[in-house]
């Protein structure tokens, strides 16, 4: 008999190569898209700079809004700042990756899909032991079926920056699921159009989706209807 304890869902976890890339919004289209696939959970693990006086709401908040999504934030922190660093500056504890892990792993029995969303880039560290994004997919894989997706820029600098972080998972033994292009602009250039083709060329992985500037303004009806037609067939 299978143990009910083990998780059955996959978790995806969503990177990106820096902060600013469209994370959230890649993660909103992705859970609209894991919803044919069954129940999905989306988890910011640690919320920077929703302090008092903050106008910001949180990612989590923007993902449930655009998508009508379950979501959960475990640990929010006043500053918008890297975790660690918002942690320490006000001397406060806040959970070490692998009490997120446990948490997760407990969602995965729950969902069919969890997506979790990390802050800034791969190796920010989420809390003050050193922790990263990286480190907690890695502690998940051995256990829960884990999908690492990377957002990134659409313009001058993203071949670099997207190669490093792809090689950056690899480094841990993973292999990322692919690529989604956070925000395409609505009237791209000589380097855009020319990063459509090498992004995949130089890292070897599929583009899964390339999202519109702007989508993050959308009602939710209209971002759950767009949102499909943004992944690409090879997306699958």
């Amino acid at each position: 008999m299978p143990d009910p304890t083990t998780p059955t869902g996959r978790v995806v976890v969503v990177t990106g190569t820096s902060t600013g890339v469209g994370k959230t919004i890649a993660t909103a289209a992705l859970a609209v898209r894991s919803l044919a696939d069954g129940s999905v959970v989306v988890v910011k693990p640690v919320q920077t700079g929703v302090g008092p006086g903050s106008q910001d709401p949180g990612d989590a908040e923007v993902v449930h809004t655009l998508t009508g999504c379950a979501v959960q934030e475990f640990t929010a922190l006043d500053d918008p700042l890297a975790p660690d660093t918002a942690a320490r500056l006000r001397g406060v504890r806040i959970p070490r990756v692998a009490e997120h892990a446990d948490r997760i792993k407990v969602l995965a029995q729950f969902h069919d899909t969890v997506l979790v969303e990390g802050a800034g880039g791969l190796l920010v560290r989420l809390d003050t032991d050193g922790g990263t994004l990286l480190d907690l997919a890695a502690l998940l894989a051995p256990s829960v079926v884990v999908d690492v997706v990377v957002v990134v820029a659409a313009g001058l600098g993203t071949l670099n920056h997207t190669e490093l972080t792809v090689n950056a998972v690899r480094a841990r033994g993973l292999e990322p699921a692919g690529l989604v292009v956070g925000s395409w602009p609505a009237a791209p250039g000589l380097a855009e159009q020319c990063n459509l083709e090498d992004l995949p060329r130089v890292t070897g992985l599929r583009l899964l989706a390339v999202i519109p500037e702007g989508a993050g303004a959308l009602a939710t009806a209209d971002f759950r209807q767009a949102a499909p037609g943004w992944f690409t067939p090879a997306a699958g």
